[in-house]
């Protein structure tokens, strides 16, 4: 089938999905929706959209779009992607998918309800940097530890630190971290955290601890205002893996036996990726990913509900 994407929200990320969506070349914007009809036409003339839309309501009537790309707040990923799935339209959901496990689930279930594809917009796991670490675990031999560093300024997005949005860095950060550590060493079996906190209640940094069950320990790091080196390392009995900034990662580097190795894969649109897949999984006609599964999907939402549980 045509793709023809329908984007919900003027995000941050809204333009580097559409500039993705064109340099994969399988799918077409054709639409965009803001809150206010003002700032959909000033997007639209920015990023050379043919239709812009004052209200999402209006994007999930035009019968034009099949395919829904959802990027605004956190707290808005699940009523919006509902709204577009009761509408008959396909929904990549940027991450978190939503803000609880129980969420989550209602819209996978949803969707394969309704014979509409579904899938959280983890772009991580279809890096080549970080497929080609995956690819090569084994010549770590056992493999025991992870460390995981992050930090960005958030001036960017206002809605950051407000509650109601959805906000603080272990929604919109932390969900790269026990993603990536289930997806490559299985389902995490104990996590824990330390956060500081605004009046509010909401974090601006935190530390993240746990285990998966095959017994590899990690810690997580973000912050909004340290500057941390932006790092993932992986350690075993014979050395160990580097993904700089590693959900957007370009490079990996291999510290093996006592031997270092670079892997570079230059890119200028890093979502190039994930966009493919998309334009794969729905010519073969499938309901979801078989990489970014609702498992993996309910695996990374549980884990950071267990550590706000605890805060």
């Amino acid at each position: 089938m045509d793709l023809c994407y329908g984007i919900l929200s003027t995000s941050s990320i809204a333009p580097r999905f559409i500039a993705a969506v064109r340099a994969c070349g399988r799918g077409e914007v054709v639409a965009l929706s803001s809150r206010t009809p003002e700032k959909a036409r000033e997007k639209a003339a920015q990023w050379n959209i043919p239709v812009a839309y004052g209200s999402h309501e209006e994007l999930l009537r035009d019968e034009t779009v099949n395919i829904v790309y959802i990027s605004n707040v956190n707290a808005g990923h699940y009523p919006w992607a509902k709204a577009a799935l009761l509408a008959g339209k396909h929904v990549i959901c940027e991450k978190p998918c939503t803000t609880t496990a129980a969420q989550t689930k209602e819209l996978y279930t949803l969707a394969r309800e309704r014979g509409l594809f579904f899938m959280e917009a983890q772009k991580m796991l279809f890096l080549p940097a970080v497929l080609a670490v995956r690819d090569r675990l084994e010549e770590l031999g056992q493999i025991t530890m992870v460390d995981m560093s992050h930090s960005f300024k958030a001036t960017y997005n206002g809605w950051m630190f407000d509650r109601e949005a959805g906000g603080g860095p272990v929604l919109s950060s932390g969900i790269y971290a026990v993603q990536l550590v289930s997806w490559l060493f299985g389902e995490i079996t104990d996590i824990c955290g330390r956060a500081s906190k605004l009046d509010n209640g909401v974090e601006w940094q935190y530390v993240l601890t746990g285990q998966t069950e095959q017994g590899v320990q990690f810690c997580a790091k973000n912050s909004t205002r340290a500057v941390l080196d932006n790092t993932c390392r992986i350690f075993g009995e014979k050395g160990y893996i580097e993904l700089p900034s590693y959900w957007k990662a370009r490079k990996a580097i291999f510290h093996i036996d006592g031997q270092s190795e670079t892997l570079e894969f230059p890119c200028e649109h890093e979502l190039v990726y994930e966009v493919e897949h998309i334009a794969h999984c729905m010519e073969q006609g499938l309901l979801n990913s078989p990489v970014i599964t609702e498992e993996l999907s309910l695996a990374g939402i549980r884990a950071i509900e267990r550590v706000k549980a605890n805060w």
